[in-house]
């Protein structure tokens, strides 16, 4: 199978069983995605989730976010990983906003990684959701899938090798989407631990999902 049936297997699959693929995170403007993202980190979107309305009614605004302290705005997040500095970037991340874009998340991806606690993948997540842009953000369920299924090699080592890869490789219109399925995917069916195999229309293509089904 070439490296173009692969993709094209791939993308018909999910066109045709998750048409509409988004966040599961909940927010209702940039702001609250941004903050929501960075909370996201190593922890889950259900955690997140229990997490933001609280959060989002005590700092509705980044004005608001950035006049607080670092200990204000841990007494919302403690029960997500890494707290502190989480609570430290979202007080520094709301100050810059303030100071260089009016309190408006810039839809700029080198502005976006200047703010404090906003890597790649958050800015990418970013541009993608909150923005509609063809960004690809690469975070363990999309790397690991990716290799599996077949649609990166086996050189694409870091994040940034398979975010490029998948990029060249999918049209442009559908590199949003395409981050969302890779991701349910990873989440609800291609597990770290225990994949589902027998439940995955995706076998035809996976380089492990048809040996897997044979030792079960």
């Amino acid at each position: 199978m070439t490296k173009k049936e692969r993709y094209a297997q791939f993308i018909d699959f999910f066109q045709k069983t998750m048409p509409e693929a988004n966040t599961e995170l909940h927010y209702e403007n940039s702001y609250q995605l941004l903050c929501a993202v960075m909370l996201s980190a190593q922890c889950t979107d259900k955690r997140v989730n229990l997490v933001t309305p609280a959060l989002f009614e005590a700092f509705p605004t980044p004005e608001v976010m950035a006049s607080a302290t670092k200990e204000e705005v841990l007494n919302y997040v403690k029960s997500v990983s890494y707290p502190n500095s989480k609570a430290e970037h979202l007080v520094e991340m709301a100050k810059l906003l303030m100071e260089r874009h009016h309190g408006i998340v810039p839809n700029d991806f080198d502005a976006l990684v200047a703010l404090p606690g906003v890597g790649r993948k958050t800015a990418n997540v970013m541009l993608s959701v909150a923005f509609e842009q063809a960004t690809m953000a690469v975070d363990t369920h999309v790397f690991r899938v990716s290799h599996r299924i077949g649609l990166v090699g086996e050189k694409c080592t870091t994040p940034y090798a398979v975010e490029k890869e998948l990029v060249k490789n999918i049209p442009e219109a559908l590199i949003p989407k395409a981050h969302h399925w890779l991701i349910l995917h990873g989440r609800y069916v291609c597990k770290s631990q225990r994949p589902q195999c027998k439940e995955c229309g995706l076998n035809n293509i996976c380089k492990e999902g048809l040996q897997r089904q044979k030792n079960i």
